[in-house]
């Protein structure tokens, strides 16, 4: 069994109002020297057997048509362990 783990990043030229709340929020808390946050997601998949190149194709299409939107947001797929 192997974890995939898929990134979801909105794109630069999106704004990110919650990135943008935690870092007016930063000082306030004593974090200085921050000058950008952007938020995201992470999946992370549980793969039964193998992770061969037509299983990270699934995923890829997976990730592509569900769990992100690719108007305004960047994603990556990489294994992460294998168990």
């Amino acid at each position: 069994m192997a974890r995939v783990v898929v990134d979801v990043m909105l794109k630069p030229e999106i704004l990110d109002p919650q990135g943008q709340a935690v870092q007016r929020a930063l000082p306030r808390l004593g974090f200085e020297g921050i000058s950008d946050v952007r938020q995201g997601k992470r999946f992370e998949l549980e793969v039964d057997g193998p992770v061969d190149d037509a299983a990270l194709a699934r995923i890829h299409e997976l990730a592509e048509t569900f769990l992100a939107n690719t108007v305004i947001e960047n994603f990556t797929v990489k294994v992460e362990e294998e168990k």
